[in-house]
C-alpha cells in the first residue's frame, strides 16, 4: 500500500497507526503479553457450519446427518435478477428449518467469487456506471430483504481474478491437493478485460461500494462480510491487477474504511494463511487483530501446507496450522459464529461398493471436515466445562 487516499475519524485513525508494522513485528509484540489465561467455558460458542452447494433438501439432510446444525446458503433466484425476494428467502429459510438448520449467512447473486473475465455482473469491480449503480441497489436490496426474514448477514468478495491455482499434487490415499506456486503460474491473458488496475484504483473502487453499502448494513442491521483474496499475488500485478485484499495490512485498511459493527469479514484461516510469509507462527496474531476489533463475521476453517506464494490446500488435521490452537485463539477473542469447512481435497473417482458409487470424492471429504471440526469443538467445549 502505497498510499492512504480515503479520511478516518480519530477512532480509527489511530487503529490505522499499526497497519504499517509488519507482521512479523506485531508476532514479536504480542509474544512479549501473558497469555496464561484459558477460554472459559461460555467462550467456546462456535458451531459447526457449512456453505456447500446447491442449497437443496438433499443438501440439508446431509448438513444435518453429520451434525451441521448453522449454515450459509443460497436462495432460487428468478433468472437474470441479481437479489432475491423476501418469498425467495423465506423459501430458503423454511427448507433449511425443516432439517433443523439455523440460516445464519446467505451468499448472495453478485460480488462471488468468480474471475472478472466470466462475471455476468461485473459493474461494481469494473467501475462502471450504469451496471455499477444497479449492482449496489441490488445488493442493498439483498440486505433489507435479508433483514425482513431475519437473516443476520450477507457473505461476498471484492475480487477481480477470482480463485487462482496452479496443477494440484499428489495428496494422501489417492486425494489431490491444490494450490498455487507462483513460480508455474501461466496466466491465460496479459490482461483481464479490467484492464490495468493499480492499487489506487482497487482502493477508489472499494471505497465506493463500502460508502453506499456500509450505511445499509447500519440501517438493516444485517453483517456484510467480505472475503480475502485467494491467494494474494505479487505487488506490481497479476494479470494487471494489484490485489489489495490479498495481503494482511490491506485486509487492516479495508475494515476501517466506513468502520461499523455491521462491517468486516469472512476470515478464510486458508486465504490468510496464503498471505502470510510463516503462516504457523504468523496466523494467531491476525486472528487475534481482527477478532479483537469484532470483525470476524465466519471463519473458514482450512488448513495449508506452505506459505505465500506456494502452498497447498490440505485435509484440515494435516496441513502447517495448529487448528487447536487457532480454535482456541477464536474462543480467546470471544468469537462464536460459524467455524466451516472450505476447500477440500479432491479426488478422481466415486467410492465404488459393488458396482454402484456411494460416496462422490467432494461428499467424503467434507465429511470428514465436518467431523474433525465437530470433534474439536465438542472436546474444547467439555474440557472447559469440567
Amino acid at each position: 500500500m502505497h498510499r492512504r487516499t480515503f479520511m478516518l475519524g480519530t477512532s480509527a485513525a489511530a487503529s490505522l497507526s499499526v497497519i504499517g508494522e509488519d507482521v512479523e513485528a506485531q508476532t514479536r509484540r504480542s509474544r512479549s503479553r501473558q497469555r496464561n489465561e484459558q477460554p472459559s467455558p461460555d467462550q467456546y460458542r462456535m458451531k459447526l457450519g457449512c456453505q456447500s452447494m446447491p442449497s437443496t433438501d438433499e443438501h440439508f439432510q446431509v448438513f444435518a446427518r453429520y451434525g451441521v446444525r448453522n449454515i450459509s446458503g443460497r436462495a432460487k433466484v428468478a433468472d437474470g435478477r441479481m437479489y432475491p425476494t423476501v418469498a425467495e428467502l423465506e423459501t430458503l429459510k423454511q427448507m433449511a428449518q425443516r432439517h433443523g438448520l439455523s440460516l445464519d449467512m446467505l451468499e448472495p447473486e453478485i460480488l462471488n467469487s468468480t474471475h472478472i473475465d466470466r462475471e455476468r455482473h461485473p459493474g461494481i469491480m469494473l467501475g462502471q456506471d450504469p451496471d455499477r449503480e444497479r449492482e449496489i441497489e441490488a445488493f442493498a436490496t439483498t440486505l433489507r430483504n435479508c433483514a425482513a426474514v431475519g437473516i443476520p448477514c450477507v457473505k461476498y468478495n471484492m475480487s477481480l481474478l477470482g480463485v487462482l491455482r496452479t496443477a494440484p499434487v499428489e495428496g494422501r490415499g489417492g486425494s489431490e491437493y491444490f494450490g498455487w506456486d507462483l513460480a508455474k503460474a501461466k496466466p491465460p491473458t496479459p490482461l483481464t478485460r479490467a484492464g490495468r488496475v493499480d492499487t489506487a484504483e482497487f482502493w477508489k473502487r472499494i471505497t465506493y461500494f463500502l460508502d453506499r453499502i456500509v450505511p445499509i448494513a447500519n440501517e438493516t442491521r444485517v453483517r456484510i462480510a467480505c472475503h480475502p483474496q485467494d491467494p494474494g499475488t505479487p505487488p506490481g500485478g497479476y494479470q494487471g491487477i494489484d490485489n489489495v485484499l490479498g495481503t494482511i495490512e490491506g485486509l487492516k485498511r479495508f475494515v476501517l474504511i466506513n468502520e461499523s459493527p455491521y462491517h468486516g469479514l469472512n476470515f478464510c484461516q486458508g486465504s490468510v494463511c496464503e498471505n502470510l510469509t510463516d503462516p504457523a507462527d504468523q496466523i494467531f496474531d491476525v486472528i487475534r487483530w481482527f477478532g479483537e476489533r469484532k470483525k470476524i463475521f465466519n471463519v473458514h476453517f482450512r488448513n495449508i501446507h506452505g506459505a505465500r506464494n506456494k502452498f497447498n490446500e490440505t485435509f484440515p488435521d494435516e496441513g502447517d496450522i495448529d487448528m487447536v490452537r487457532a480454535l482456541r485463539t477464536y474462543a480467546e477473542v470471544g468469537y462464536d459464529g460459524m467455524i466451516m469447512p472450505d476447500h477440500v481435497p479432491g479426488m478422481d473417482d466415486p467410492l465404488v461398493v459393488e458396482g454402484k458409487p456411494v460416496w462422490t470424492p467432494r461428499a467424503e471429504n467434507f465429511a470428514f471436515a465436518y467431523g474433525y471440526i465437530r470433534g474439536l469443538l465438542q472436546s474444547a467445549q467439555r474440557a472447559h466445562a469440567t
